[in-house]
């Protein structure tokens, strides 16, 4: 089971449902077979926040939709802690104005890509994102076409920002 840690420092509101969130994340515990109790952080932010936050661990002095950091270390009452997982609601909110539902997809899929990039995938290599977009289509119920940028029925995806990274991140930092 993954216990998470939910914060939000952002100006938007409504964006996502913890109980969603935690159906999700212990989807993929059990999806991943991970072993006993762990917790994630999650620290929802907007856009300046989240660009201090990125040019401090990775010395890129712009945004971005989510950030994940490792935390591997003891478990602390036999809870393992994974890691942090940040996700910008403002870059949400600008992808799916006045959308809620588009919005709430949205941060499922940045809380699925943090999640597995803190399990130690990453995207890197082509094949290596190909994968991560299968895992991600499977434990988000999309097809693998709509896995990677949300997509939910009915609406075109929404392009790659200029600068998005068709591979890069890392499992200690993951950028989508």
């Amino acid at each position: 089971m993954i216990r998470l840690a939910l914060r939000s420092e952002s100006c938007r509101k409504r964006l996502y449902r913890r109980d969603n969130l935690e159906r999700l994340a212990n989807r993929i515990a059990e999806g991943e077979s991970l072993p006993g109790d762990a917790e994630v952080s999650v620290l929802f932010v907007d856009d300046a926040q989240m660009k201090a936050i990125n040019k401090a661990y990775r010395n890129m002095p712009k945004t971005t939709d989510v950030l994940s950091f490792e935390q591997e270390g003891p478990a602390a009452g036999g809870v393992r802690i994974l890691g942090d997982i940040v996700i910008s609601l403002e870059t949400v909110e600008s992808r799916y104005p006045g959308d809620a539902s588009g919005m709430r997809d949205e941060v499922r899929l940045l809380f699925c890509h943090g999640l597995l990039h803190l399990l130690g995938y990453d995207h890197d290599t082509r094949a290596a994102r190909e994968a991560m977009t299968r895992l991600q289509a499977r434990y988000l119920g999309r097809a693998v076409q709509a896995a990677w940028f949300a997509k939910p029925e009915g609406r075109a995806a929404v392009p790659a920002p200029k600068g998005r990274p068709g591979g890069g991140g890392s499992t200690s930092v993951g950028q989508r």
